[in-house]
């Protein structure tokens, strides 16, 4: 009985070894491309002129990361695979083409201290998730009460423009975003004990894919609060 336990147990941590694996080639990829793009519209005066200078691009843009997200995470399992590594990519070409304009606002110095230190955080988040024997399930509400405060607070410093507030609301940024890390890692490992032996290799690629969306943006965001930190310190 406790040999057959083993084996269970066995069979459960290689399918998550294997998901985890396809989870981070993926989200790498889409950095690899998101970073890709980013530059190429960054040192090109014609596309910075006809996407960052051009309200309607911009706001195209902005709609088709919106809805690229909405269809990948709604109906993955409807998808096909290709339709789904599709939409990743070009999500993460967009987001590209988004992020393009932070290396036109800051300097070389403060983007790579905080690459750096996203991929640090992140990776704190993300070993605390998977290796935790805490279940972080209920930490779902909170955090998304907290993004839903983050959102709010940004917005109202649109119109304040307070620099203090402004680095208040990004530290609580990065620690909502490690947050949703460590939640997402643990989420992204129950989900292989959901679909348990019955995975097929293509529901493997498309729950990576989607798993690989979910924590891509979560250290995108953790980047973009860091460059934000970081700029504001080279500015003093």
């Amino acid at each position: 009985m406790n040999e057959k336990k083993e084996l269970i147990l066995r069979d459960v941590r290689l399918r998550e070894n294997s998901l985890m694996k396809t989870v981070y080639l993926w989200m790498i990829l889409g950095l690899a491309v998101t970073a890709g793009v980013s530059l190429a519209v960054a040192n090109s005066v014609t596309l910075i002129r006809f996407v960052l200078l051009n309200p309607v691009v911009t706001i195209a843009v902005f709609i088709a990361q919106i809805v690229l997200v909405m269809v990948l995470s709604g109906r993955v399992e409807r998808l096909s695979t290709g339709a789904a590594i599709g939409i990743f990519l070009g999500y993460s070409a967009l987001t590209g083409v988004t992020l393009s304009s932070i290396f036109i606002a800051y300097a070389g110095r403060s983007i790579a201290l905080a690459f750096i230190s996203a991929l640090s955080v992140f990776a704190g988040g993300a070993v605390y998730g998977a290796v935790s024997r805490k279940d972080l399930r209920s930490w779902g509400g909170y955090l998304t009460m907290g993004l839903f405060g983050l959102i709010v607070a940004s917005l109202l410093n649109l119109f304040f423009r307070s620099s203090g507030f402004d680095l208040i609301v990004s530290v609580i940024g990065v620690l909502l975003f490690t947050g949703l890390t460590a939640w997402d890692s643990q989420r992204i490992a129950d989900m292989n004990r959901q679909y348990g032996q019955d995975m097929t290799s293509e529901e493997l690629t498309k729950i990576g894919i989607l798993g690989a969306l979910d924590l891509y943006l979560d250290f995108i965001n953790i980047f973009l609060y860091l460059v934000r930190i970081f700029g504001r310190a080279s500015d003093n």
